[in-house]
């Protein structure tokens, strides 16, 4: 990770750990390894080339260069890299997708004065279809 974006980061979770459970952390958070369960932070979410969360994530913002399996909400801005791999619903203020990544699932922009403290009342997207 280079420095500028480690510096914002309080908790980082290794390439070799592995959660099973909920996460929820103040200020930013990298994630090497692989949570099962909904990670929740008050700061920016990384999910790191080679990381994995299955479950949801909800942080002000989301930066996804791995692999997610779940809704993501970020209530500020959301990029997914060009080696992203988002299979949900993507919930943003601001979003960047770089060209390569991989999305299944539904984008939902939300408008700045949009309440999004629950990512419960969004986890399950009606299809427009």
């Amino acid at each position: 990770m280079a420095k500028d974006q480690s510096k914002d980061v309080n908790t980082m979770l290794g390439s070799d750990a592995v959660i099973k459970g909920n996460l929820t952390c103040q200020g930013g958070v990298a994630i090497y390894g692989k949570i099962y369960g909904d990670l929740t932070t008050s700061g920016t979410a990384r999910v790191a080339k080679g990381g994995e969360v299955h479950g949801n994530i909800q942080a002000d913002d989301a930066n996804i260069s791995g692999l997610v399996e779940g809704n993501v909400a970020a209530k500020n801005r959301a990029v997914l890299g060009h080696e992203a791999n988002l299979k949900g619903d993507l919930i943003y203020r601001s979003l960047i997708i770089e060209e390569g990544a991989q999305f299944q699932g539904h984008c939902v922009p939300q408008e700045a004065n949009t309440d999004m403290t629950d990512l419960n009342e969004y986890t399950h997207l009606e299809s427009q279809e």
